[in-house]
């Protein structure tokens, strides 16, 4: 009998629920996502758990053993009370997800579920750990350049969390001018200084298309994003000594050669030789990375 964990993954922008197989797959037709958003509460929280687990657990096969939940969810979170404190869904502070997975999902199967809360980007980095970019890293850091940057460690296969949750949490830690990472590498981020600077498009999207055409506002930005986030890596690379780390997310898809900008800003800014070593790949998993690390959280 196959065993299987109810995926949930919970964003700035979005939460999305899947089933996963113990060998990493998606069962079709179980994945479905609604919308969060800067001004999701927890009732919009409520009522999105309650449709895509709904959904999922409708697609759940007939000899499958569910063993459990696993969630991902941006952060900051408290493992410890099963709590979220995201940044990009303020008026959600502490809204008590673990709780909200579990008693949904048990009411709908008729038994207790297990369940288990981490990072979204702890989730990924496992996740690639497991099948993806960094199977053969001892020491790896995955991260996320989408809405928001985050990230999660892996060491030796096993799932570093510290204290509440958070390692790994790169899009906190303060930059030039005192702005977080976040706020100077996201796409949401790098659009509006890409405006500041006279572009006149709105997204993510259109800086990726406007620099592809050579528009030099929409290119300095995509450099600027990749060198924030290639300096900051360097200082993860040199503070806990990695081999590898692997980014995904939406915006890191912006231009062809993200990583490789990634990579020179770390190998140019490393403090040590240990440190510049560390190699910089993009993500091995796509867009099913999140809700497969939130499966592994259970499944592993």
């Amino acid at each position: 009998m196959t065993r299987y964990a109810l995926a949930v993954d919970v964003g700035g922008t979005k939460m999305e629920a899947a089933l996963v197989s113990e060998h990493g797959e998606l069962v079709r037709g179980s994945r479905s996502r609604r919308a969060t958003g800067r001004d999701a509460t927890p009732a919009s929280l409520d009522d999105a758990i309650a449709t895509v687990i709904a959904h999922a657990l409708s697609r759940l096969p007939d000899d499958a053993e569910l063993i459990g939940a696993g969630i991902g969810s941006a952060g900051p979170i408290d493992r410890n009370v099963g709590q979220i404190l995201p940044v990009n869904m303020p008026a959600a502070r502490g809204y008590g997800l673990k709780d909200a997975v579990r008693t949904t999902a048990s009411r709908i199967l008729g038994r207790a579920l297990p369940t288990v809360f981490g990072h979204d980007g702890g989730a990924l980095a496992l996740a690639e750990s497991w099948l993806g970019a960094t199977q053969d890293a001892g020491a790896s850091l995955s991260i996320v350049v989408s809405t928001g940057v985050g990230g999660g460690f892996v060491v030796n296969g096993a799932y570093i969390p510290g204290a509440t949750g958070n390692a790994g949490h790169l899009g906190q830690v303060r930059r030039e001018g005192g702005l977080t990472l976040e706020e100077i590498a996201s796409g949401p981020a790098s659009a509006a200084w890409a405006q500041q600077q006279g572009w006149t498009g709105a997204t993510g999207e259109d800086l990726a298309k406007d620099a592809a055409a050579g528009d030099a506002v929409a290119r300095a930005a995509i450099e600027r994003s990749a060198k924030a986030v290639g300096e900051a890596l360097a200082d993860a690379a040199t503070l806990v000594d990695l081999d590898m780390v692997a980014i995904g997310g939406g915006f890191s898809r912006v231009s062809a050669d993200y990583i490789d900008l990634v990579q020179q800003a770390l190998t140019a800014s490393a403090a040590h030789e240990y440190s510049r070593r560390t190699r910089v790949v993009r993500s091995g998993l796509g867009d099913e990375g999140p809700l497969i690390g939130a499966a592994a959280l259970a499944l592993r």
